[in-house]
């Protein structure tokens, strides 16, 4: 969830009081948030100016087409990633957790590399409307949905969207939400969705460098051994790479 304009140091409140979190959840959080602070100023840094420039010119969009990057927003590595892998892969479908500045890049990509589709899933309603207006004022689309946070599947802790509908035969799925402050194992979730993936899919998993994404992987890598997944440490906020059928 990452808007066009300036992010505030907080990012907007994720949780409705009236669902449950455990109070386990709730330690998880204040004790990983002691450990992982370095990780989280990293964070608020969204990268160079010079990559940002690039990245936009590279897609044919103008230089003020995402005047804000870092705090909460995707760096120019990620979004690095994700046109590298749109470009090279042309998906036909990409599912993304977490819309935002990221959506404009993969919506423009899409456009300019093999024509996908895009369907993009974020928690807060009115965010999502906005993000529609963003793209729509660049002369992009995607189909932007809301789901709001509810039980998680499976094993995981914190809270999930309840996705509706969501397609098969993902071609790429790009990991860029919930937020961490929900618990820092929260987007481990979206294991729910691999059983989706296409032969030789991509899974791009944003903050990879911070505790809780690393705990993730390594369950990932467990518990999903025909995805081969890597470790991008470059950027600032480090990337893991997961391809369905590498092994």
């Amino acid at each position: 969830m990452t808007s066009r304009e300036a992010t505030h140091l907080l990012a907007l409140p994720d949780v409705d009081e009236a669902l449950p979190r455990s109070l386990r959840d709730r330690i998880d959080v204040f004790a990983f948030g002691a450990i992982q602070w370095p990780w989280l100023l990293r964070s608020l840094w969204g990268g160079r100016k010079a990559d940002k420039a690039a990245l936009l010119a590279r897609l044919d969009l103008s230089a003020d087409a995402l005047p804000h990057l870092g705090s909460w927003k995707a760096d120019t590595r990620f979004l690095t990633h994700i046109v590298d892998a749109i470009e090279a892969h042309r998906p036909a479908t990409v599912v993304e957790l977490g819309c935002g500045a990221s959506s404009l890049v993969i919506a423009r990509a899409l456009q300019k590399f093999g024509g996908g589709r895009l369907v993009s899933y974020d928690q807060h309603r009115a965010f999502v409307v906005s993000t529609g207006q963003w793209l729509a004022s660049q002369n992009v689309t995607a189909d932007l949905r809301h789901a709001p946070l509810g039980p998680p599947p499976g094993d995981w802790p914190g809270l999930w969207y309840q996705l509706a509908d969501p397609p098969s035969d993902i071609d790429l799925l790009v990991i860029d939400g919930p937020p961490w402050a929900l618990h820092p194992l929260v987007r481990g979730a979206a294991e729910s969705l691999f059983p989706r993936l296409a032969d030789k899919a991509l899974i791009l998993l944003d903050d990879a460098a911070r505790p809780g994404e690393r705990l993730v992987a390594r369950r990932w890598q467990k518990r999903w051994p025909r995805i081969a997944f890597a470790f991008d440490r470059s950027g600032t906020k480090g990337t893991l790479i997961g391809r369905v059928g590498a092994h």
